[in-house]
């Protein structure tokens, strides 16, 4: 385990690239013996420097949910990141390409709660009765660290390369719809590019949210009534370039858009 004041050097130098959207060298490459929990712990350090600045949290999103995530990163776990006030916008909305680094986006669902959920021991049935509705989304993934050769330490560090989020479609209660047949087909520029069950997502998108739940229990924190929880992709990151259009279809659930200037 790195120390402290080491934590506080990896974290400070993410916020300085968050800045100058300059990525950072591998901190694996840097520093060997890293490990998970020291890339929690960096996260966290992270996101109170983003709180400081004036940003608020307003929920979690979760990564490597899939098996065939999990396969290409070596874990066998999913990882985690904090969702800021900023980074949440609605569907049909621009983004400036040159703002994100390697922007690449995900299909899918968000999980909004109306209860606090707070582990050890939560369930998938405790997530659905704590949740108001789930709609369609969308996740833009960033990268604050250099991409070829990334490894989970990097990424979680890097706030699981959180960016941002777009929401749409129609918000639907957990129990009107079964969750793990939601489907969609995400393009580019017209072009099918990926397609994806929900189910692909630990067998029931839900099951991502307990785990989260219980995961943070760990670390002292807990799942806030009202926060927005990004469930986990059910499609492979989908490459997006300055004048891309992004359309993704949910079916009985509505679609979602954006763009990237």
């Amino acid at each position: 385990m790195l120390d402290h004041s080491t934590h506080t050097a990896i974290a400070d130098e993410l916020h300085r690239a968050g800045e100058d959207r300059t990525p950072v060298p591998l901190l694996t490459a840097r520093y060997p013996d890293m490990g998970i929990e020291d890339s929690y712990a960096v996260q966290g350090i992270w996101a109170q420097r983003q709180i400081d600045a004036g940003r608020k949290k307003v929920g979690h999103k979760i990564g490597l949910t899939s098996k065939a995530m999990q396969d290409a990163t070596g874990i066998d776990e999913p990882d985690y990141g904090v969702i800021f006030d900023d980074m949440v916008m609605e569907s049909g909305h621009v983004f400036e390409w040159s703002r994100y680094t390697h922007p690449r986006v995900e299909m899918e669902l968000a999980f909004v709660l109306k209860d606090t959920l707070a582990g050890p021991g939560v369930t998938l049935f405790d997530v659905l009765r704590a949740t108001e509705y789930v709609v369609p989304a969308l996740e833009v993934l960033d990268s604050r660290i250099e991409m070829e050769g990334r490894t989970i330490t990097d990424t979680i560090s890097d706030n699981a390369a959180m960016g941002a989020m777009v929401f749409g479609g129609r918000p639907v209660a957990p129990d009107a719809v079964d969750l793990r047949w939601v489907a969609g087909m995400l393009s580019r520029n017209q072009e099918i590019i990926e397609t994806g069950v929900a189910a692909g997502v630990l067998n029931h998108p839900a099951n991502g949210v307990h785990w989260l739940a219980n995961r943070i229990a760990g670390h002292g924190d807990v799942l806030e009534a009202g926060e927005i929880i990004l469930a986990g992709s059910f499609t492979r990151p989908m490459w997006v370039y300055a004048g891309d259009t992004v359309y993704a279809d949910y079916g009985n659930l509505g679609t979602v858009t954006c763009r990237f200037a």
